[in-house]
Protein backbone atom coordinates (compact mmCIF):
# COMPACT_ATOMS: atom_id res chain seq x y z
CA UNK A 1 0.00 0.00 0.00
CA UNK A 2 2.78 2.45 0.89
CA UNK A 3 1.79 5.84 2.35
CA UNK A 4 -1.64 7.12 1.32
CA UNK A 5 -1.57 10.41 -0.62
CA UNK A 6 2.00 11.27 0.43
CA UNK A 7 2.95 12.21 -3.14
CA UNK A 8 0.03 14.64 -3.24
CA UNK A 9 1.13 16.23 0.06
CA UNK A 10 4.73 16.66 -1.12
CA UNK A 11 3.90 17.90 -4.63
CA UNK A 12 1.45 20.50 -3.26
CA UNK A 13 3.46 21.69 -0.26
CA UNK A 14 7.07 21.08 -1.33
CA UNK A 15 7.01 21.24 -5.16
CA UNK A 16 10.79 21.84 -5.36
CA UNK A 17 11.27 18.30 -4.01
CA UNK A 18 9.89 16.73 -7.18
CA UNK A 19 11.56 16.67 -10.59
CA UNK A 20 10.21 14.89 -13.65
CA UNK A 21 12.15 13.78 -16.70
CA UNK A 22 12.90 11.05 -19.19
CA UNK A 23 14.55 7.71 -18.48
CA UNK A 24 17.63 8.74 -20.49
CA UNK A 25 18.33 11.45 -17.89
CA UNK A 26 19.51 8.69 -15.54
CA UNK A 27 22.25 7.41 -17.84
CA UNK A 28 25.23 6.02 -15.93
CA UNK A 29 23.40 5.76 -12.60
CA UNK A 30 23.20 2.74 -10.32
CA UNK A 31 19.71 2.23 -8.95
CA UNK A 32 18.35 -0.17 -6.30
CA UNK A 33 14.95 -1.53 -7.38
CA UNK A 34 12.26 -2.96 -5.11
CA UNK A 35 11.40 -6.25 -6.86
CA UNK A 36 8.62 -7.37 -4.54
CA UNK A 37 5.90 -4.72 -4.40
CA UNK A 38 2.69 -6.69 -3.88
CA UNK A 39 0.34 -4.33 -5.68
CA UNK A 40 -1.13 -4.64 -9.19
CA UNK A 41 -0.43 -0.98 -9.97
CA UNK A 42 3.28 -1.37 -9.27
CA UNK A 43 5.57 -1.38 -12.26
CA UNK A 44 8.57 -3.55 -11.57
CA UNK A 45 7.24 -6.20 -9.21
CA UNK A 46 7.07 -9.83 -10.21
CA UNK A 47 3.42 -9.60 -9.24
CA UNK A 48 2.75 -6.85 -11.78
CA UNK A 49 4.32 -8.94 -14.56
CA UNK A 50 2.01 -11.84 -13.76
CA UNK A 51 -0.89 -9.38 -13.99
CA UNK A 52 0.15 -7.36 -17.03
CA UNK A 53 2.17 -9.61 -19.35
CA UNK A 54 -0.62 -11.63 -20.96
CA UNK A 55 -1.92 -12.96 -24.24
CA UNK A 56 -5.67 -13.04 -24.88
CA UNK A 57 -6.35 -12.49 -21.18
CA UNK A 58 -4.19 -15.41 -20.02
CA UNK A 59 -0.71 -15.50 -18.49
CA UNK A 60 2.03 -16.43 -20.95
CA UNK A 61 3.02 -20.09 -20.67
CA UNK A 62 5.61 -22.48 -22.04
CA UNK A 63 4.66 -25.58 -24.03
CA UNK A 64 4.74 -27.58 -20.80
CA UNK A 65 2.19 -25.25 -19.17
CA UNK A 66 4.60 -23.29 -16.96
CA UNK A 67 3.88 -19.58 -16.47
CA UNK A 68 6.47 -17.31 -18.12
CA UNK A 69 4.88 -13.85 -17.76
CA UNK A 70 7.18 -12.94 -14.84
CA UNK A 71 10.31 -13.87 -16.84
CA UNK A 72 9.15 -12.01 -19.93
CA UNK A 73 8.48 -8.87 -17.87
CA UNK A 74 11.74 -9.06 -15.92
CA UNK A 75 13.85 -9.69 -19.05
CA UNK A 76 12.48 -6.90 -21.25
CA UNK A 77 11.97 -4.20 -18.58
CA UNK A 78 15.51 -4.77 -17.30
CA UNK A 79 16.79 -4.65 -20.86
CA UNK A 80 15.07 -1.28 -21.39
CA UNK A 81 16.82 0.19 -18.35
CA UNK A 82 20.22 -1.11 -19.42
CA UNK A 83 19.59 0.21 -22.96
CA UNK A 84 19.24 3.65 -21.34
CA UNK A 85 22.53 3.35 -19.49
CA UNK A 86 21.08 2.49 -16.06
CA UNK A 87 22.72 -0.18 -13.90
CA UNK A 88 19.92 -1.87 -11.93
CA UNK A 89 20.32 -3.77 -8.68
CA UNK A 90 17.26 -5.75 -7.57
CA UNK A 91 16.26 -6.13 -3.93
CA UNK A 92 13.89 -8.91 -2.83
CA UNK A 93 11.77 -8.94 0.34
CA UNK A 94 12.66 -11.07 3.33
CA UNK A 95 10.25 -11.98 6.15
CA UNK A 96 7.70 -9.20 6.80
CA UNK A 97 7.71 -7.43 10.20
CA UNK A 98 5.08 -8.79 12.62
CA UNK A 99 3.36 -5.40 12.67
CA UNK A 100 2.56 -5.85 8.97
CA UNK A 101 0.53 -9.03 9.56
CA UNK A 102 -2.77 -7.12 9.57
CA UNK A 103 -2.17 -5.69 6.09
CA UNK A 104 -1.01 -9.09 4.80
CA UNK A 105 -4.11 -10.76 6.25
CA UNK A 106 -6.28 -8.28 4.35
CA UNK A 107 -4.48 -9.13 1.11
CA UNK A 108 -5.04 -12.86 1.70
CA UNK A 109 -8.74 -12.21 2.37
CA UNK A 110 -9.05 -10.15 -0.83
CA UNK A 111 -7.42 -12.97 -2.80
CA UNK A 112 -9.88 -15.51 -1.34
CA UNK A 113 -12.84 -13.28 -2.25
CA UNK A 114 -11.47 -12.81 -5.76
CA UNK A 115 -11.01 -16.57 -6.21
CA UNK A 116 -14.64 -17.14 -5.24
CA UNK A 117 -15.81 -14.35 -7.56
CA UNK A 118 -13.65 -15.74 -10.38
CA UNK A 119 -15.29 -19.17 -10.11
CA UNK A 120 -18.73 -17.56 -10.10
CA UNK A 121 -17.83 -15.38 -13.12
CA UNK A 122 -16.79 -18.49 -15.08
CA UNK A 123 -20.27 -19.86 -14.54
CA UNK A 124 -22.42 -16.78 -15.00
CA UNK A 125 -20.29 -13.75 -15.87
CA UNK A 126 -18.92 -12.13 -19.00
CA UNK A 127 -15.42 -12.71 -20.40
CA UNK A 128 -14.48 -9.29 -19.01
CA UNK A 129 -15.53 -10.32 -15.48
CA UNK A 130 -13.62 -13.60 -15.76
CA UNK A 131 -10.42 -11.79 -16.71
CA UNK A 132 -10.89 -9.10 -14.02
CA UNK A 133 -11.25 -11.61 -11.19
CA UNK A 134 -8.57 -13.86 -12.68
CA UNK A 135 -6.05 -11.03 -12.29
CA UNK A 136 -7.04 -10.56 -8.65
CA UNK A 137 -6.33 -14.20 -7.82
CA UNK A 138 -2.70 -14.03 -8.98
CA UNK A 139 -0.13 -15.02 -6.37
CA UNK A 140 3.66 -14.80 -6.53
CA UNK A 141 5.18 -18.15 -5.54
CA UNK A 142 8.65 -19.07 -4.32
CA UNK A 143 9.22 -20.64 -7.73
CA UNK A 144 8.45 -17.33 -9.47
CA UNK A 145 10.97 -15.57 -7.22
CA UNK A 146 13.61 -18.26 -7.71
CA UNK A 147 13.21 -18.18 -11.49
CA UNK A 148 13.55 -14.38 -11.60
CA UNK A 149 16.73 -14.58 -9.53
CA UNK A 150 18.10 -17.27 -11.85
CA UNK A 151 17.30 -15.05 -14.85
CA UNK A 152 19.02 -12.01 -13.30
CA UNK A 153 22.15 -14.07 -12.54
CA UNK A 154 22.30 -15.26 -16.17
CA UNK A 155 21.82 -11.65 -17.34
CA UNK A 156 24.74 -10.50 -15.19
CA UNK A 157 22.45 -8.26 -13.10
CA UNK A 158 23.06 -8.32 -9.31
CA UNK A 159 20.37 -8.81 -6.66
CA UNK A 160 20.17 -8.83 -2.86
CA UNK A 161 17.81 -10.58 -0.45
CA UNK A 162 16.72 -8.08 2.20
CA UNK A 163 16.27 -9.31 5.81
CA UNK A 164 12.74 -7.81 5.83
CA UNK A 165 11.36 -4.92 3.72
CA UNK A 166 12.94 -4.52 0.26
CA UNK A 167 12.27 -0.75 0.15
CA UNK A 168 14.10 -0.31 3.49
CA UNK A 169 17.13 -2.10 2.04
CA UNK A 170 16.96 0.02 -1.13
CA UNK A 171 16.93 3.14 1.06
CA UNK A 172 19.95 1.93 3.07
CA UNK A 173 21.96 1.39 -0.12
CA UNK A 174 21.03 4.83 -1.46
CA UNK A 175 21.86 6.47 1.87
CA UNK A 176 25.31 4.80 1.89
CA UNK A 177 26.02 6.01 -1.66
CA UNK A 178 26.14 2.48 -3.06
CA UNK A 179 23.46 3.53 -5.57
CA UNK A 180 22.16 6.90 -6.77
CA UNK A 181 18.57 6.26 -5.70
CA UNK A 182 15.96 3.75 -4.59
CA UNK A 183 13.37 2.92 -7.27
CA UNK A 184 9.91 1.97 -6.06
CA UNK A 185 6.30 3.06 -6.44
CA UNK A 186 5.89 2.84 -2.65
CA UNK A 187 6.29 6.29 -1.11
CA UNK A 188 7.21 4.74 2.26
CA UNK A 189 10.74 4.34 0.79
CA UNK A 190 11.19 7.99 1.85
CA UNK A 191 10.18 7.09 5.43
CA UNK A 192 13.11 4.64 5.45
CA UNK A 193 15.38 7.66 4.78
CA UNK A 194 16.19 7.20 1.10
CA UNK A 195 17.76 10.51 -0.02
CA UNK A 196 16.24 10.09 -3.50
CA UNK A 197 13.24 8.06 -4.66
CA UNK A 198 12.59 7.30 -8.32
CA UNK A 199 9.06 6.43 -9.40
CA UNK A 200 7.86 5.19 -12.83
CA UNK A 201 11.46 4.27 -13.74
CA UNK A 202 10.47 0.78 -14.76
CA UNK A 203 7.13 1.41 -16.44
CA UNK A 204 6.77 -0.04 -19.91
CA UNK A 205 7.66 2.23 -22.81
CA UNK A 206 4.03 2.28 -23.95
CA UNK A 207 2.88 4.06 -20.79
CA UNK A 208 5.06 7.10 -21.57
CA UNK A 209 5.01 8.23 -17.92
CA UNK A 210 7.73 10.74 -16.94
CA UNK A 211 10.15 9.57 -14.26
CA UNK A 212 9.49 11.22 -10.89
CA UNK A 213 12.60 12.05 -8.87
CA UNK A 214 11.76 12.96 -5.27
CA UNK A 215 14.42 14.43 -2.97
CA UNK A 216 13.82 13.83 0.74
CA UNK A 217 15.84 16.82 2.01
CA UNK A 218 13.86 19.22 -0.18
CA UNK A 219 10.58 17.59 0.89
CA UNK A 220 11.46 18.07 4.57
CA UNK A 221 12.51 21.66 3.92
CA UNK A 222 9.33 22.46 1.98
CA UNK A 223 7.11 20.84 4.60
CA UNK A 224 9.02 22.57 7.41
CA UNK A 225 9.64 19.28 9.24
CA UNK A 226 12.45 17.15 10.58
CA UNK A 227 12.61 13.44 9.78
CA UNK A 228 10.79 12.32 12.95
CA UNK A 229 7.87 14.65 12.21
CA UNK A 230 7.82 13.43 8.60
CA UNK A 231 7.52 9.82 9.80
CA UNK A 232 4.73 10.83 12.18
CA UNK A 233 2.95 12.54 9.27
CA UNK A 234 3.26 9.35 7.18
CA UNK A 235 1.82 7.22 9.99
CA UNK A 236 -1.12 9.64 10.23
CA UNK A 237 -1.67 9.48 6.46
CA UNK A 238 -1.88 5.67 6.67
CA UNK A 239 0.83 3.03 6.23
CA UNK A 240 1.11 -0.76 5.95
CA UNK A 241 1.65 -1.15 9.69
CA UNK A 242 -1.42 0.60 11.13
CA UNK A 243 -5.03 1.40 10.44
CA UNK A 244 -5.45 5.13 9.73
CA UNK A 245 -7.44 7.34 12.10
CA UNK A 246 -10.94 7.63 10.54
CA UNK A 247 -11.78 11.00 8.94
CA UNK A 248 -8.16 12.23 9.01
CA UNK A 249 -7.29 13.19 5.43
CA UNK A 250 -3.99 14.53 4.04
CA UNK A 251 -4.67 18.22 4.80
CA UNK A 252 -5.83 17.43 8.34
CA UNK A 253 -2.82 15.17 8.98
CA UNK A 254 -0.42 17.87 7.78
CA UNK A 255 -2.08 20.53 9.94
CA UNK A 256 -2.05 18.25 12.99
CA UNK A 257 1.69 17.57 12.78
CA UNK A 258 2.50 21.21 12.04
CA UNK A 259 0.36 22.44 14.95
CA UNK A 260 1.28 19.73 17.48
CA UNK A 261 4.82 18.75 16.43
CA UNK A 262 4.53 15.02 17.20
CA UNK A 263 2.09 12.11 17.24
CA UNK A 264 2.12 12.09 21.04
CA UNK A 265 0.83 15.67 21.03
CA UNK A 266 -1.67 14.90 18.24
CA UNK A 267 -3.14 12.03 20.27
CA UNK A 268 -3.26 14.21 23.39
CA UNK A 269 -5.13 16.89 21.42
CA UNK A 270 -7.61 14.36 19.99
CA UNK A 271 -8.31 12.84 23.40
CA UNK A 272 -8.86 16.26 24.99
CA UNK A 273 -11.23 17.45 22.25
CA UNK A 274 -14.70 17.74 23.87
CA UNK A 275 -16.37 17.30 20.45
CA UNK A 276 -14.63 13.92 19.95
CA UNK A 277 -14.31 14.68 16.24
CA UNK A 278 -11.68 11.95 15.74
CA UNK A 279 -11.42 8.51 17.33
CA UNK A 280 -8.09 6.71 17.58
CA UNK A 281 -8.37 2.96 16.76
CA UNK A 282 -8.30 0.75 19.84
CA UNK A 283 -5.11 -1.10 18.91
CA UNK A 284 -2.87 1.61 17.42
CA UNK A 285 0.83 0.91 18.19
CA UNK A 286 2.17 3.99 16.40
CA UNK A 287 5.42 3.92 18.41
CA UNK A 288 6.22 0.46 17.03
CA UNK A 289 5.49 1.67 13.49
CA UNK A 290 7.75 4.67 14.04
CA UNK A 291 10.52 2.38 15.29
CA UNK A 292 10.25 0.21 12.16
CA UNK A 293 10.77 3.29 9.99
CA UNK A 294 13.59 4.68 12.15
CA UNK A 295 15.49 1.41 12.67
CA UNK A 296 14.49 -1.15 10.01
CA UNK A 297 16.22 -4.51 9.81
CA UNK A 298 18.58 -4.09 6.84
CA UNK A 299 21.97 -5.31 5.66
CA UNK A 300 24.56 -2.63 6.33
CA UNK A 301 26.41 -1.29 3.29
CA UNK A 302 29.60 -2.96 4.60
CA UNK A 303 27.91 -6.41 4.49
CA UNK A 304 29.61 -8.69 1.88
CA UNK A 305 26.17 -9.24 0.30
CA UNK A 306 26.12 -5.52 -0.57
CA UNK A 307 29.40 -5.77 -2.47
CA UNK A 308 27.61 -6.28 -5.79
CA UNK A 309 28.83 -5.96 -9.37
CA UNK A 310 27.46 -6.17 -12.91
CA UNK A 311 28.89 -8.90 -15.11
CA UNK A 312 28.78 -10.02 -18.74
CA UNK A 313 25.63 -12.06 -19.48
CA UNK A 314 25.85 -15.84 -19.80
CA UNK A 315 24.46 -15.98 -23.33
CA UNK A 316 24.36 -19.76 -23.69
CA UNK A 317 22.89 -20.06 -20.20
CA UNK A 318 20.13 -17.63 -21.21
CA UNK A 319 19.44 -19.65 -24.37
CA UNK A 320 19.13 -22.87 -22.37
CA UNK A 321 16.87 -21.32 -19.73
CA UNK A 322 14.67 -18.99 -21.77
CA UNK A 323 14.60 -20.68 -25.18
CA UNK A 324 14.97 -24.42 -24.53
CA UNK A 325 13.24 -24.57 -21.13
CA UNK A 326 10.69 -21.73 -21.40
CA UNK A 327 9.99 -21.45 -25.14
CA UNK A 328 11.23 -17.88 -25.77
CA UNK A 329 12.25 -16.80 -29.26
CA UNK A 330 15.98 -17.51 -29.71
CA UNK A 331 16.73 -14.54 -31.99
CA UNK A 332 15.14 -12.12 -29.52
CA UNK A 333 17.02 -13.59 -26.56
CA UNK A 334 20.36 -13.47 -28.40
CA UNK A 335 19.65 -9.90 -29.48
CA UNK A 336 18.78 -8.93 -25.91
CA UNK A 337 21.92 -10.58 -24.52
CA UNK A 338 24.09 -8.72 -27.06
CA UNK A 339 22.48 -5.41 -26.01
CA UNK A 340 23.11 -6.26 -22.35
CA UNK A 341 26.77 -6.99 -23.02
CA UNK A 342 27.28 -3.78 -24.99
CA UNK A 343 25.26 -1.40 -22.83
CA UNK A 344 26.53 -2.55 -19.43
CA UNK A 345 30.01 -1.61 -20.66
CA UNK A 346 28.77 1.76 -21.97
CA UNK A 347 27.10 2.55 -18.63
CA UNK A 348 30.52 2.42 -16.96
CA UNK A 349 31.08 5.96 -18.25
CA UNK A 350 31.02 8.43 -15.38
CA UNK A 351 28.45 11.20 -15.15
CA UNK A 352 29.69 14.77 -14.82
CA UNK A 353 27.95 15.04 -11.45
CA UNK A 354 30.58 12.64 -10.11
CA UNK A 355 33.25 15.30 -10.73
CA UNK A 356 31.34 18.47 -9.89
CA UNK A 357 29.64 18.51 -6.51
CA UNK A 358 26.50 20.71 -6.28
CA UNK A 359 27.03 23.97 -4.39
CA UNK A 360 24.94 24.22 -1.22
CA UNK A 361 22.47 27.10 -1.02
CA UNK A 362 23.18 29.99 1.33
CA UNK A 363 20.79 30.83 4.18
CA UNK A 364 19.66 33.91 2.22
CA UNK A 365 18.90 31.79 -0.87
CA UNK A 366 16.99 29.28 1.28
CA UNK A 367 14.97 32.11 2.88
CA UNK A 368 14.12 33.56 -0.55
CA UNK A 369 13.10 30.14 -1.84
CA UNK A 370 10.93 29.55 1.25
CA UNK A 371 9.25 32.97 0.86
CA UNK A 372 8.49 32.32 -2.82
CA UNK A 373 7.11 28.89 -1.95
CA UNK A 374 4.84 30.36 0.77
CA UNK A 375 3.63 33.07 -1.63
CA UNK A 376 2.83 30.39 -4.20
CA UNK A 377 0.85 28.41 -1.61
CA UNK A 378 -1.10 31.52 -0.59
CA UNK A 379 -1.95 32.21 -4.25
CA UNK A 380 -3.18 28.63 -4.66
CA UNK A 381 -5.36 28.89 -1.54
CA UNK A 382 -6.76 32.25 -2.67
CA UNK A 383 -7.58 30.84 -6.12
CA UNK A 384 -9.31 27.80 -4.61
CA UNK A 385 -11.42 30.06 -2.34
CA UNK A 386 -12.42 32.23 -5.29
CA UNK A 387 -13.35 29.16 -7.36
CA UNK A 388 -15.40 27.72 -4.47
CA UNK A 389 -17.15 31.09 -3.98
CA UNK A 390 -17.96 31.33 -7.70
CA UNK A 391 -19.42 27.82 -7.69
CA UNK A 392 -21.52 28.60 -4.62
CA UNK A 393 -22.86 31.80 -6.20
CA UNK A 394 -23.63 29.98 -9.46
CA UNK A 395 -25.64 27.34 -7.55
CA UNK A 396 -27.61 29.95 -5.61
CA UNK A 397 -28.75 31.76 -8.78
CA UNK A 398 -32.25 30.82 -9.98
CA UNK A 399 -32.35 28.89 -13.23
CA UNK A 400 -32.39 31.08 -16.30
CA UNK A 401 -30.91 34.06 -14.44
CA UNK A 402 -28.08 35.90 -16.21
Amino acid sequence: MGIKQLYQVISENAPDAVKTGEIKNHFGRKVAIDADEANPSRSMSIYSFLIAVRSEGQQLMSETGETTSHLMGMFYRTLRMVDNGIKPLYVFDGAPPKLKSGELAKRVARKAEATEAHEEAKETGTAEDVEKFSRRTVRVTREHNAECKKLLKLMGIPYIDAPTEAEAQCAALARAGKVYAAASEDMDTLCFDSPILLRHLTFSEQRKEPIQEIHLDRALEGLGMDRNQFIDLCILLGCDYLEPIPKVGPNTALKMIRDCGSLEKVIESIEQDPKKKYVIPEDWPYQDARELFLHPDVREASDPACDFKWEAPDIEGLITFLVKDKGFNEDRVRNGAARLEKNLKTAQQSRLEGFFKPVAKTDAEKATQKRKHEEKLQEQKKRKKEEAKAKKEAKSKPRGAV
